[in-house]
């Protein structure tokens, strides 16, 4: 039923209807402990990444100081509170995803975002590696008008570095977050319950100059 994987994203005509009752998870880090539901504590800033799959792609987050908690689902398209295996049939829309929550006075957006250009390759449309299909394409979803700002101008600086060392265009999609839907827990923290799982994130094209 879902195995051939559309070309084209679906259109609200055309993607799978989804459900109305959520994937029911823990809520609770593996690693960490922390809460991966709101309400987050106060004063933090939430934002997304899709790197491709989201296993390897969460894993690049916690670990750094000053994320509060991570969390994978499915974010930037239609339909509502898909499965893992609608999402990866293409008819949802949905990226994979991993929603990031820190703390700005601990570390910056500038800082996440050199992680996430360095630790995946932008230039693959709807590609990482033999990952391929329309999950897996790179996107940033801001929540807050100064992250749109900062998302934009790091693409632009990245890319002119790519340019220049002679690698592709970035073909990242920045758009604003809309509903975040949970994958299923045996997904969440996937690589610390399974440390020899499958992941193909790691430094990719050329180095991300964060400010800070």
């Amino acid at each position: 039923m879902f195995k051939r994987k559309p070309k084209q994203m679906p259109t609200p005509e055309t993607a799978l209807p989804g459900r109305q009752e959520p994937v029911t998870i823990s809520g609770v880090h593996f690693v960490n402990g922390s809460s991966m539901l709101p309400p987050f504590p106060e004063g933090s800033e939430v934002v997304s990444f899709g790197m491709g799959c989201f296993w390897g792609a969460e894993r690049v987050f916690w670990q750094l100081p000053g994320v509060i908690t991570t969390a994978v689902g499915y974010q930037g398209g239609i339909s509502e509170n898909p499965t893992y295996e609608e999402v990866c049939s293409g008819r949802t829309g949905h990226a994979e995803a991993a929603i990031v929550v820190y703390d700005p006075r601990q570390t910056s957006l500038d800082v996440l975002l050199k992680h996430f250009w360095e630790q995946h390759d932008p230039t693959t449309l709807n590609r990482q590696g033999n990952d391929a299909g329309t999950q897996y394409r790179s996107a940033i979803y801001w929540t807050s008008e100064e992250q749109r700002e900062m998302a934009l101008s790091s693409k632009e600086a990245y890319e002119g570095g790519l340019l220049e060392s002679g690698f592709g265009r970035v073909t990242t999609e920045i758009e604003e977050a809309g509903p975040f839907f949970y994958a299923e827990e045996y997904h969440q923290q996937y690589l610390a319950k399974n440390p020899g799982g499958y992941c193909n994130h790691g430094f990719c094209q050329i180095v991300y100059p964060a400010e800070s």
